[in-house]
């Protein structure tokens, strides 16, 4: 399995300088499109985080910008052609429409150190806004057989991690370094 992107760096519409109703009190908040190739056989949902291991060295940890989990595929669109699974633009705001019973989880500004608590942004896509350099931004991508369980809405991305951990359901995992400009 392997994410492919039709942009090198991620477009300003989703990230920093995302703005109008693209943005939430200064974060960008309309997720990006990407696709999914080769996916393994069995394959029945996706799950994934958006990570920036760059912020550590910032605010002294890693910034959890997206989590998801139990998408299934029947809900995406795949390319008769190339085989790809097609995750669309703005999926972390339209999730409750387009798939009913997958769930998204908290992101970093839900933290204690942050104290968000609009659900908007503490339960839905974070764009990058990397305040110093370029950050480069680890999306992970898990393909599984059937759902992962105990993953409720609001889940902390270490319960993702733990659900995946040596779990007989995941069939393929890809991950992608994707950068995002200061």
């Amino acid at each position: 399995m392997r994410i492919a992107t039709d942009f090198d760096i991620i477009p300003d519409e989703y990230a920093k300088r995302a703005g109008g109703d693209r943005s939430l009190d200064d974060t960008p908040v309309v997720s990006f499109p990407f696709m999914l190739e080769d996916l393994p056989e069995g394959a029945a949902f996706l799950s994934w985080e958006l990570v920036d291991p760059d912020s550590i060295p910032v605010c002294g940890f890693q910034w959890i910008h997206w989590s998801l989990a139990n998408l299934p595929l029947g809900r995406l669109v795949e390319d008769p052609a190339s085989g790809a699974v097609h995750v669309p633009a703005d999926l972390s705001r339209r999730l409750s429409d387009l798939a009913p019973g997958a769930t998204q989880g908290r992101t970093s500004q839900a933290s204690k150190f942050v104290g968000g608590t609009n659900p908007a942004l503490t339960c839905r896509y974070n764009g990058p806004t990397p305040p110093d350099t370029t950050h480069d931004y680890v999306l992970r991508v898990w393909a599984t057989g059937m759902p992962l369980p105990g993953l409720e809405e609001g889940f902390w991305l270490n319960a993702l991690e733990r659900a995946v951990h040596d779990n007989p359901a995941v069939l393929a995992q890809a991950e992608a370094w994707l950068p995002a400009e200061a």
